[in-house]
C-alpha cells in the first residue's frame, strides 16, 4: 500500500499520461491503473510487482 503513490506518481509523470483512475482491488490487493488520453491503457499491478 505503501508504493501506491510512488507507482501512480511515476506513471503519470513518465509513463501514461493522463492517469484516469488508480484504485487497490479489496480482494486481491493488485493496483489498478486505468490511464492514456481515452482510457486505452489498462495496467494490473500485483502485491509482489508483476505486471498484467
Amino acid at each position: 500500500m505503501r508504493l501506491i503513490y510512488p507507482i501512480s506518481d511515476c506513471l503519470t509523470y513518465l509513463a501514461l499520461p493522463p492517469i484516469h483512475i488508480v484504485c487497490v482491488g479489496e480482494s486481491n490487493r493488485n493496483l489498478f491503473v486505468l490511464a492514456g488520453y481515452e482510457g486505452e491503457i489498462e495496467v494490473e499491478v500485483a502485491p509482489d510487482g508483476e505486471f498484467f
